[in-house]
């Protein structure tokens, strides 16, 4: 299966990340939402974020691999990679962007936004979505 897949994830405490060539980021607590794809094995990529244990790879990965973090929810669905840059840029409207964070290959401005307590419109954003 190919797709886009949106981790929700909580922060439990403000947490210090030195995510590769963006450095040294300060998260504070809550949730966020992380926007990534898969053109293949959607699967065994939602899972591999999933394991605290990985090489890293992506920025996601160092965040993931925090003890303060945790994924708490994983939506997805079948969608081709522009899709995840859609997704990307209204989450911008509704949650607070980590600069640079998970777009290295891309024009967006982030892959992972502070949202809050409540995802609930993730559900309109990705139509057609399945949960994990």
């Amino acid at each position: 299966m190919k797709g886009i897949y949106v981790l929700i994830i909580r922060v439990e405490k403000e947490t210090v990340l030195n995510v590769g060539a963006l450095g040294a980021l300060t998260l504070n607590p809550g949730l966020y939402a992380y926007v990534g794809s898969a053109q293949t094995n959607l699967e065994q990529r939602i899972k591999r974020h999933l394991r605290k244990e990985k090489r890293f790879f992506w920025h996601i990965d160092y965040l993931l691999s925090s003890d303060a973090a945790k994924v708490v929810k994983v939506l997805y669905k079948d969608a081709g990679k522009t899709e995840e840059c859609a997704v990307a840029n209204a989450l911008s409207e509704k949650g607070v962007p980590v600069d640079g964070f998970g777009c290295s290959d891309c024009d967006c401005r982030s892959h992972l936004f502070h949202i809050g307590a409540d995802y609930g419109f993730l559900w309109a954003l990705m139509k057609g979505l399945s949960l994990a």
